[in-house]
């Protein structure tokens, strides 16, 4: 016979793991919404500075230029600052283009950051939450003033040179994307007219409090 004590706590279990597993579909509603309002037609352009973290490094590497994504799976990163620079993917393949160079071309297979990059920036820029999880496991955290969507890839192989990626925005505008690596280098990029406002000397404190809209 079961006591009314146990019987009070199985009841609770019951309603939590009920809840729980009412907000599941919920959550993945709201991100779906969240991820639909982001999408704009190609080609999309966004400036960008980025900061890279590495362990090998005493300061962080910043670049900066602007993101494109010309439509389909085809992407361009250009870097205007400080060495020019023109990286493109498309069909499957990452074409690098830097001044005084000729052009280098390699399978966007050997690069898995930026395959990561690919499918998360064009199923946002597109609006395409289906293409989204089916590369990564979404969740979403915050309000529509203020969110933060959170991609962990599904590709194990991927996940063992990227364990996650963080996007913060505001409404319907991506602020920030953070790439953070298996083996502890972070890249923070700054987005949109956020851009402008990466430090001389970056830390990564400062810039998280940039992103999340301190």
């Amino acid at each position: 016979m079961i006591s009314g004590s146990k019987t009070w706590l199985l009841l609770c279990g019951l309603t939590l793991s009920l809840c729980a597993n009412a907000s599941a579909p919920e959550e993945a509603a709201t991100a779906r919404a969240l991820v639909a309002s982001l999408g704009r037609p190609a080609p999309a352009r966004t400036p960008f500075a980025e900061a890279r973290f590495m362990k090998m490094l005493d300061q962080p590497l910043v670049v900066s230029g602007e993101l494109a994504w010309l439509g389909g799976d085809r992407l361009e990163r250009r870097v205007d600052h400080p060495n020019r620079e023109v990286s493109t993917i498309a069909d499957g393949e990452v074409v690098q283009q830097r001044e005084g160079r000729e052009p280098r071309r390699f399978s966007l297979k050997r690069a898995p950051q930026l395959q990561i990059l690919l499918d998360s920036f064009v199923a946002l820029l597109g609006g395409d939450a289906t293409r989204l999880e089916q590369s990564f496991t979404v969740h979403q955290r915050g309000d529509d003033k203020r969110w933060t969507l959170a991609l962990v890839p599904r590709d194990a192989k991927l996940a063992r040179t990227v364990g996650l990626i963080e996007i913060d925005g505001s409404g319907s505008e991506p602020r920030c994307m953070r790439m953070q690596e298996a083996d502890g280098d972070l890249a923070i990029d700054l987005l949109g007219p956020l851009a402008g406002s990466m430090p001389a000397k970056p830390t990564r404190e400062a810039l998280m409090t940039l992103c999340q809209g301190g």
